[in-house]
């Protein structure tokens, strides 16, 4: 059931019906929280001027910076505003105007300076939001937090239909060109409670695979085996990423290129990473093995290949080095799956995930080796993709139930996306001791907060995804006390 029907907006542009009433059907966005600085982001229903400002008050009477951006077919009449000469630690209030029109007011926030030591750190991780397979109640709930920020990792739109029991339905197939994905995007983000987070907090987002097609590796996917005809279909996906994202100009997308790893600090209580792991990863491990979806995996020796990698080598070393100049009381890795190994095999049998980080243990080790050695010793590790919430101990020798502990994962669970049968989780826990918690059929969010003495990771989830007016509780609540990593139950 869809709640807008589409039409094509100006420049063959597929925009809401709700284009003909403002000029700002997608509403508006911010990301990117520097200490000075912030991105924001709009999209218009026509080419041409638009007018921005950001003020210190929420009826913006005491405007910081106003100025003029230019919306242009060739990105989707996008708007992204790279703003400067802010101050560090503060909500912010912005709007654009167009045509005598005005957005909705968003609020964003900047990072603390980074000498200050501000008291806490709050913010939402997020992932997987398939449209067809609930609403977005989770994001109505979010929006009403107080938060620094929000950090979604990946799967933003789907490219694809699946899944049972479908609440609404995506306009057009399979998205393999520009426009199409252009659509989807257009589709998402024309949902009332996704636009009501966005206004309300800055956002700093990672991708992971349905941005583009679902388990691809670099530079092929499964049913998309020539690298050729792949990249192309890449190269418009991570353009209509970039386009609906709020991004600065300067992360714009090179063809199929996009670097979106990167780096923030929040004064000296924690300094956040995030990662890609798709745009560069090895193709899966013994692709003869896998089954026909391309994902459980024997044991085998490719797999244990130490080339293999996750990040690629440039990613890997930029992380190696991130970690050993971190000087925060926290490190955070927001990336985009289950980081933990998860054996999946019956009685003796070994099965691993070729699509996650099982799929690439050697380069998972090299990661936790950067972690291990960084002189920051709490880190939190955050993910999603796996449609489920997690919480894990990560250590260089899983095996070892004795190995020391050398960071803490959450993984924050699904806004829509049907996951694994609920049943499955306890044979995972009791063969994986590292995995303290996981629970599967359920949706929504993890809830973070950081102080100097600990962290704290609440598992948010909604009485009923099918119902756009659900309620949200607590599922599960965790502590990770500084200077002693691991899960422990609140």
């Amino acid at each position: 059931m869809l709640r807008r029907s589409f039409l094509l907006g100006a420049g063959g542009l597929a925009l809401p019906a709700a284009a003909q009433d403002t000029p700002f059907p997608l509403g508006v966005a911010s990301g990117c929280p520097r200490p000075t600085s912030v991105v924001l982001w709009t999209r218009v229903a026509s080419a041409g001027p638009v007018g921005w400002e950001i003020a210190e008050d929420e009826r913006l009477q005491r405007v910081a910076v106003r100025g003029t951006a230019t919306a242009a077919p060739r990105w989707a009449n996008s708007v992204h505003v790279d703003v400067a000469g802010l101050r560090p630690g503060r909500p912010y209030w912005y709007r654009f105007t167009m045509n005598g029109a005005a957005s909705p007011v968003g609020r964003t926030r900047t990072a603390a300076d980074p000498t200050t030591a501000p008291a806490g750190l709050r913010f939402v991780i997020a992932s997987c939001q398939q449209y067809e397979q609930g609403y977005y109640a989770a994001w109505r709930h979010a929006a009403a937090e107080e938060l620094d920020a929000v950090l979604f990792v990946g799967d933003y739109i789907y490219e694809m239909s699946w899944g049972r029991n479908l609440v609404r339905r995506h306009t057009g197939g399979r998205c393999t060109l520009l426009d199409e994905y252009r659509e989807r995007y257009a589709q998402y983000k024309s949902d009332p409670d996704l636009q009501a987070a966005h206004a309300a907090h800055p956002w700093i987002v990672t991708w992971d695979d349905h941005e583009v097609t679902d388990d691809y590796t670099g530079d092929i996917g499964p049913v998309d085996p020539d690298p050729v005809r792949f990249l192309k279909q890449r190269a418009a996906a991570y353009q209509a990423y970039w386009e609906h994202m709020p991004l600065s100009n300067a992360l714009r997308p090179d063809g199929a290129s996009m670097r979106l790893y990167d780096r923030y600090r929040f004064g000296t209580l924690a300094e956040l990473v995030t990662l890609d792991d798709r745009q560069y990863r090895a193709h899966h491990a013994c692709r003869a093995t896998l089954n026909p979806r391309g994902k459980p995996l024997e044991n085998c020796a490719e797999r244990l290949d130490p080339g293999r990698t996750m990040l690629g080598a440039e990613q890997e070393a930029w992380f190696a080095d991130s970690m050993r100049r971190a000087s925060a009381r926290w490190n955070v890795v927001a990336q985009e799956t289950l980081m933990a190994e998860l054996d999946r095999g019956p009685g003796e049998h070994h099965v691993y995930w070729a699509d996650g980080w099982d799929g690439y243990p050697m380069a998972r080790q090299r990661l936790l080796d950067a972690v291990a050695a960084s002189p920051v010793k709490d880190t939190l590790v955050l993910g999603g993709d796996v449609h489920s919430f997690w919480a894990a101990e990560l250590k260089r020798d899983f095996a070892q139930t004795t190995s020391p502990i050398v960071a803490t994962e959450f993984v924050g669970g699904s806004i829509t996306s049907q996951g694994p049968a609920a049943d499955r989780m306890h044979g995972y826990l009791a063969k994986n001791p590292h995995i303290r918690a996981a629970s599967s059929g359920v949706f929504g969010f993890g809830l973070v907060t950081l102080d100097s003495k600990k962290a704290d990771v609440s598992f948010r989830t909604l009485a009923d995804v099918r119902d756009p007016k659900s309620t949200i509780a607590t599922h599960q609540r965790f502590v990770v006390e500084a200077g002693r990593p691991g899960v422990v139950p609140a």
